[in-house]
């Protein structure tokens, strides 16, 4: 007979509340089986599962998108057609990672600059810096194009 695993375990185990894995049961995302009693008894491959789920929101994934795109453990029958959609799926995840990280990356170089600016005030200094900024605020035109132009008008003289 294999190990099941009470609520109560598994929150331990895992340190995720209960309230936690009771929402998850709720939605679908993973359903452990019950006892006469009705109450929850989750299996190695349910903590498994809520393993992969931890991990894939550590990734950034929504519930949404981890209920709505992957079968945990359903792949004994792997389908070449769903694989490369999954694929296709993290590849673009993948690509809006990249670019949050090369936000952050000018985010951060804009704050070093700014905090060395303001400890050591220079003329040099003070031109990197609005250069950053026009560089930073070239990208939120290019994202956000009704940004650019509206409500300016009054601040300028």
């Amino acid at each position: 007979m294999k190990k099941l695993y009470s609520i109560q375990e598994v929150s331990r185990i895992l340190g995720m509340p209960k309230d936690t894995l009771r929402y998850y049961d709720r939605i679908g995302i993973v359903s452990p089986s019950r006892e006469d009693n009705r109450y929850r008894r989750y299996s190695k491959n349910d903590l498994i599962d809520l393993m992969n789920i931890q991990i894939m929101q550590y990734a950034d994934f929504s519930l949404d998108e981890i209920r709505g795109k992957f079968g945990f453990r359903k792949m004994e029958n792997i389908d070449p057609a769903y694989c490369e959609e999954v694929a296709a799926f993290f590849d673009a995840k993948n690509a809006k990672t990249r670019e949050k990280i090369a936000h952050l990356e000018k985010v951060s170089r804009l704050l070093d600059v700014a905090a060395e600016t303001l400890r050591d005030f220079n003329n040099d200094s003070d031109q990197l810096l609005a250069e950053i900024v026009r560089e930073i605020y070239k990208d939120i035109q290019k994202n956000e194009p009704g940004i650019s132009k509206e409500g300016c008008g009054e601040h300028q003289g």
